[in-house]
């Protein structure tokens, strides 16, 4: 208990937690609310058009995941210490730059995206008559990829607002399913219901962000540049190619995975299979708000210090405890609320869950390895890790698939968390015992 105590009196540690509650305070609703849009899809469709929309949006995220530079962790690792030495133009080179590599990635994925999407139609089992509404989709894709407004709300330390905007997605997709539910609009009406939200809860970010730099008279942050604040900011190009591959592969999980249940087993299971990865990602979310407070306050450490690695240790233990608290409750009651929610012919993806929940806790414990990577400077080992476990993952999901199925798609997403968690340990620990060598970016000044 002393122990315990010792933590909590890290006002680091507790600005960390207060953060996260911050987001976990809205997400829960926002998970309430989003398992009322899918019920509502769910219940309004046969699990063949429900399969085909889990689909379309999934292609148009992937497509968004496999070109988004995650900008929001290069505004992070670059603008927190320009912030905390007040120098604005820096933080202005920082914004700008993300700014214009989200504005570059958007556009090359929308392209992308339009261009393919009539040749993969027919492997995906998208039906020809919903090729034109998969492609309005795609139109989603330059808002799907900018993390600009994110990262700059972080740095600002307005978790608030980032908490009151995760409520807008799924509020205007349960109250649109609703809608298209009772009033019987069908497929179109779901699909136009999601477009509409997605879209909305990415302006509502976007607007937050403005005013925030408004109101704290940082002007010019979002003018969009590339060659200019590429040079003055030491290794930055490095730094969200980088980040860029490695996420560009791991986000892509999720959706790419649908894309391979439904291209293998048809659009009833990437159904089934998106039911299940929902609850999964649901229960999994308390060590992703956990992550998004735990950077921008390590960034703010000194690397070769200890604090910082403690803090990593005490994050990953009650983010474990949380885990296996919520690994109870879903074997619990995960069958009865898929059943009620969805209705009985979508109890089999309760099957899938009990599977995928085995790797709860190690997700859940092992979210601080990534940040820690990167504020050492090791952003290639996370790259590799990630990489590896990746390619891993697919190789399993298309071998467990062909050899057992749905099944199958759950062993390999246990299989893959796990392979990730390893091969971000090993680097952290050699980080760890080379922490003394690192360089404290706090002190340096991120310009060449």
């Amino acid at each position: 208990m002393k122990a315990v105590k010792h933590w909590f009196s890290d006002g680091v540690f507790r600005t960390i937690l207060r953060n996260a509650s911050y987001l976990g305070s809205t997400k829960l609703i926002a998970a309430l609310l989003g398992l009322i849009a899918l019920a509502c899809a769910g219940r309004g469709m046969s699990p063949a058009l429900f399969g085909t929309l889990v689909i379309i949006h999934s292609y148009a995220n992937g497509v968004g995941a496999l070109v988004k530079f995650q900008t929001w962790q290069f505004i992070v690792r670059y603008g927190t210490p320009a912030l905390g030495r007040g120098d604005l133009d820096e933080l202005r080179d920082v914004t700008g730059f993300a700014f214009g590599l989200d504005l570059a990635s958007g556009l090359v994925g929308l392209a992308g995206g339009l261009i393919l999407l009539p040749f993969l139609a027919n492997w995906f089992d998208i039906p020809a008559e919903d090729v034109r509404l998969a492609m309005l989709y795609c139109t989603l894709i330059p808002t799907m990829t900018a993390a600009t407004p994110s990262g700059i709300l972080r740095v600002l330390d307005r978790f608030d607002q980032i908490a009151l905007q995760q409520l807008v997605t799924p509020a205007l997709r349960a109250l649109g399913g609703a809608i298209s539910y009772f009033g019987n609009f069908g497929f179109v009406g779901f699909v136009l219901t999601w477009y509409i939200a997605d879209l909305a809860g990415d302006l509502c970010l976007w607007a937050m962000s403005v005013q925030e730099l408004r109101r704290r008279e940082i002007r010019g942050a979002l003018r969009p540049g590339l060659l200019g604040p590429g040079r003055r900011l030491s290794a930055a190009w490095d730094f969200v190619w980088t980040t860029n591959i490695a996420h560009s592969i791991w986000a892509a999980w999720g959706p790419v995975s649908n894309l391979i249940v439904g291209a293998m087993l048809g659009p009833t299971s990437a159904g089934l299979f998106k039911i299940a990865a929902t609850f999964f990602d649901s229960a999994s979310k308390p060590a992703d708000l956990m992550s998004r407070s735990f950077y921008p306050e390590i960034m703010r450490l000194d690397p070769t210090s200890r604090h910082p690695w403690q803090l990593a240790i005490r994050s990953a233990v009650m983010s474990g405890a949380i885990g296996a608290l919520i690994l109870l409750v879903v074997i619990i009651g995960g069958e009865p609320v898929i059943g009620l929610v969805f209705g009985k012919r979508y109890v089999e993806a309760y099957d899938l869950l009990q599977l995928m929940t085995a790797s709860l806790i190690v997700t859940m414990a092992s979210f601080p390895l990534e940040s820690l990577l990167y504020m050492a400077g090791r952003q290639r080992s996370a790259l590799v890790a990630e990489g590896t476990a990746a390619a891993g993952y697919a190789l399993l999901l298309f071998v467990l698939i062909h050899f057992y199925g749905l099944t199958g798609a759950g062993l390999a997403y246990v299989a893959g968390v796990s392979l990730k968690a390893l091969f971000m340990l090993v680097p952290t620990l050699w980080a760890y015992r080379e922490r003394q060598k690192l360089v404290y970016v706090m002190t340096g000044g991120a310009r060449a």
